[in-house]
């Protein structure tokens, strides 16, 4: 019996030696990132200014202009994979991208279950009905109406503490044409979206009723236990706040810089 005991935890030993030098080997997921040269990011592409297709039909915005200069920083190319705003944050979960870069609002929700770098985005809630409506000049005045929102979204959990009934969308574009279409009273999004929108629709017939006083607080989300990529990602952050690139990509975009939390 002995014998066999002694058997036994030679061969447990050695299983666990082969597989914590596969873990060794295999690395953490930045030695993984910098050996493929890729690093997988989700995101909408359908969400203008933040990250869209142009005329082109190239996939452009505040959020892709980020997301490339972050990969830089890391020494490798921005690979990303578009996505329903429902399933980015999923995408974490089944290892289809690495991050998420699209505006993903950082909640305490959120934080139980995923790491956030530091913020990149403070933006404040506009709501947004048609420009005949009276009915609602406030948040409080969206009690009993119906809000298009993406369900999962920040804005979707605003509404619902105002009273609204959710009207499930796929994006903010959606989202608006429900409103002008009278399919929903209303929705909210971040203020800065809408104003851009305004620049590309300039005939449109919707209105900002009102702003909120909560402003959103958005960053990188990436799935935890990944100290080093979290850590390498922030000091990517830092160096293009320093840089001045991350206030110029603003400034593009919005002609204001929204990386800071007073406008």
């Amino acid at each position: 019996m002995k014998k066999l005991l002694v058997v036994l935890l030679a061969f447990i030993t050695t299983v666990s030696a082969f597989a914590g030098g596969k873990k060794d080997q295999a690395g953490s997921t930045l030695d993984q990132i910098k050996k493929a040269g890729v690093l997988t990011i989700g995101t909408e592409g359908t969400y203008p200014p933040y990250s869209y297709h142009n005329e082109a039909d190239e996939l452009v915005g505040y959020d892709v202009d980020i997301a490339k200069a972050i990969a830089a920083k890391l020494g490798v190319k921005a690979q990303f994979i578009e996505s329903h705003w429902d399933s980015l944050i999923i995408g974490l979960d089944t290892q289809h991208w690495q991050v998420v870069i699209n505006q993903v609002g950082i909640t305490p929700q959120r934080q139980e279950k995923y790491d956030f770098t530091t913020p990149y985005t403070y933006t404040r809630g506009a709501l947004i009905v048609r420009s005949d409506d009276t009915s609602i000049s406030a948040f409080d005045d969206l009690a009993g109406k119906k809000s298009a929102q993406t369900v999962t979204s920040n804005w979707a959990q605003l509404a619902q503490r105002y009273g609204a009934e959710l009207v499930g969308t796929d994006g903010f574009n959606q989202s608006i044409d429900l409103v002008l279409s009278g399919r929903a009273d209303a929705t909210i999004n971040d203020d800065v979206a809408f104003y851009d929108y305004l620049k590309q629709h300039p005939n449109n017939a919707a209105k900002i009723a009102a702003l909120s006083d909560d402003v959103s607080v958005n960053g990188v989300i990436l799935s935890k236990n990944q100290p080093e990529l979290l850590a390498a990602i922030n000091t990517a952050l830092d160096e293009l706040y320093k840089a001045g690139i991350i206030k110029e990509i603003s400034m593009k975009y919005f002609n204001q810089d929204i990386s800071v939390a007073s406008k």
